[in-house]
């Protein structure tokens, strides 16, 4: 079951912990790839120096803002695609999540190809874009039906390992993760 706007209506901090576990699902044409979602980043709004929406609304950002349960995919370093989810309580202008990390589970041959190589293929927020062919054509894509991106609903992981975001300076635990022990999914360089 695909996961309803009312899951990502909530603050970013918990649909941030919520992804954990979910599936993301990728289509193109008659490719299906998917992956267990293991790592997470919340980012808000006014209050939250690291998040893209922090000083103003921009063409970039505009996702941010808008409806939830849509993606927003930004280009960054000038080489790399990031993936994240647009999600916030009501009250709060803009947020999202950025899906940091999958464990790879169906069409791992074609993340082979589109990666390179058959190892770690999915990671890292650059390498899962990559694995999964996302990019800016996914900007604003709404992940509540079915199309070429959509996350679906899964029982909850175990436990979760809360953690300072990768790179931002500031005492948030904002980043989150769970460890599968099992990999009957594959090996897929998870993290």
């Amino acid at each position: 079951m695909i996961l309803n706007r009312e899951f990502y209506s909530r603050p970013t901090t918990q649909v941030a912990i919520g992804l954990l576990g979910k599936m993301l699902v990728r289509r193109i044409d008659d490719i299906v790839m998917s992956g267990v979602i293991v790592e997470t980043e919340a980012y808000g709004y006014a209050d939250d120096a690291a998040s893209h929406a922090y000083r103003r609304r921009t063409a970039r950002n505009e996702a941010m803002f808008g409806d939830v349960g849509r993606s927003y995919v930004y280009f960054t370093y000038g080489m790399h695609y990031c993936f994240n989810v647009v999600a916030r309580d009501r009250d709060a202008a803009a947020g999202a999540v950025l899906v940091r990390s999958i464990i790879p589970d169906t069409g791992i041959d074609h993340m082979v190809r589109h990666r390179g190589r058959d190892t770690h293929l999915a990671d890292g927020p650059a390498k899962l874009t990559q694995a999964m062919k996302i990019t800016k054509e996914q900007y604003g894509v709404d992940l509540t039906i079915y199309g070429p991106l959509y996350i679906t609903d899964a029982p909850p992981p175990g436990d979760i390992q809360y953690g300072p975001r990768v790179g931002v300076r500031d005492d948030r635990l904002w980043n989150y993760s769970v460890t599968y022990n099992d990999h009957k999914r594959g090996d897929t360089g998870s993290p």
